[in-house]
């Protein structure tokens, strides 16, 4: 049982998430009372025992709500009583097929929860976005300035996925509706890298299924593709420094930490784990290759505006606001493997 004393009542969206799921064990550790949102009221035992499992006995401070980003009905009573919303949830993600729309629900999804959020008197919403909203046209080769809380991703970028304008357009969608609301909400958005860390369940993100597949030598060569790496634990405890500090409103964040090429995530693994080296690939995909691949699939679709792009940030505003810095993203991939192998999922 959590032996702290219960403090604010705080919204969670999407709490079948894997962000979501550590940011309502962040929150429980903090000694916050948590409603997370379902779009399925049926998955609430599920969620309960994963949270459960990294917390212990939650008692009566992990309560319930349904409501879904697609439609209006059930936002109301989800936010009444909340002094703070952290709106983790995205209706689709990286991946979808080919013509899905992913603006829309995005947009939408974070409309409707900044809506009722404002109406039942919500302090602050912080609101997870991604560093895909704020990056830099790139020439492959060239290493380009550090994108900071300025730096906003173009929506009109040729060759721009939709998962990335999608993330870009819900934000702004997000800033537009605090510049035009009355109700004195603030707002603070967080812009994470590729999100790692420890497996609260069996059921695997598509950021650890990448370190899954490297370890048991499910990616036969490694394309020339790279991401600034979030740890998941220091993300959770960002939200919640932005939640509550006063400095943090109304604020950009940036929470990517150091740039590493899939062939380092690859080297880092087969010194972490020298009984699984012979898996690990060394061979570099053609880049040919990952742009035939996106022809039929989606992953490749979204890795290939990618390709020989080194894209990196500045975490300095928000190191200075919230004393906030990221774990080295070799140690964060390093855990995130070590998990998944002691929980044996790979």
């Amino acid at each position: 049982m959590i032996d702290v004393e219960s403090k604010d009542l705080v919204l969670v969206t999407g709490g079948t998430g894997y962000v979501a799921g550590w940011m309502i064990a962040g929150l429980l550790r903090n000694g916050y009372r948590v409603r997370t949102t379902l779009r399925d009221p049926g998955k609430q035992g599920a969620v309960k025992k994963a949270v459960e499992g990294a917390v212990g006995d939650t008692g009566n401070r992990l309560t319930f709500a349904t409501a879904d980003l697609l439609r209006d009905d059930g936002w109301t009573g989800a936010a009444d009583g909340c002094r703070y919303v952290v709106h983790v949830a995205s209706p689709m993600g990286q991946g979808a097929s080919r013509g899905t729309d992913l603006v829309g629900p995005a947009r939408d999804g974070t409309l409707r929860v900044l809506r009722a959020a404002a109406a039942a008197g919500v302090e602050r919403v912080v609101c997870t976005s991604s560093g895909l909203a704020a990056r830099t046209p790139t020439v492959p080769g060239e290493r380009q300035p550090l994108a900071d809380e300025n730096t906003w991703t173009d929506p009109a970028e040729p060759g721009l996925d939709e998962y990335a304008r999608s993330k870009v357009l819900a934000e702004r969608a997000a800033w537009d509706f605090i510049r035009g609301d009355k109700s004195g909400m603030t707002l603070t958005t967080v812009l994470p890298g590729l999100i790692v860390g420890a497996a609260m369940t069996r059921h695997v993100s598509p950021s650890l299924e990448l370190v899954a597949r490297f370890i048991t030598g499910k990616v036969p060569a490694i394309p020339h593709v790279g991401f600034s790496i979030t740890d998941v634990h220091d993300l959770v405890d960002l939200h919640i420094r932005a939640m509550s500090h006063p400095a943090a409103a109304n604020q950009r964040l940036i929470a990517a930490g150091d740039f590493l090429w899939f062939a380092d995530i690859a080297q880092a693994l087969r010194e972490a784990f020298p009984d699984r080296a012979h898996a690990i690939p060394k061979r570099r995909l053609p880049d040919w290759i990952m742009r035939a691949s996106a022809l039929f699939s989606a992953e490749a679709r979204f890795m290939v505006p990618l390709l020989g792009k080194r894209r990196e940030f500045d975490t300095g505003r928000t190191a200075q606001l919230l004393q906030w810095r990221p774990a080295p993203s070799r140690d964060a991939v390093i855990r995130c493997a070590r998990s998944l192998v002691e929980n044996g999922i790979v």
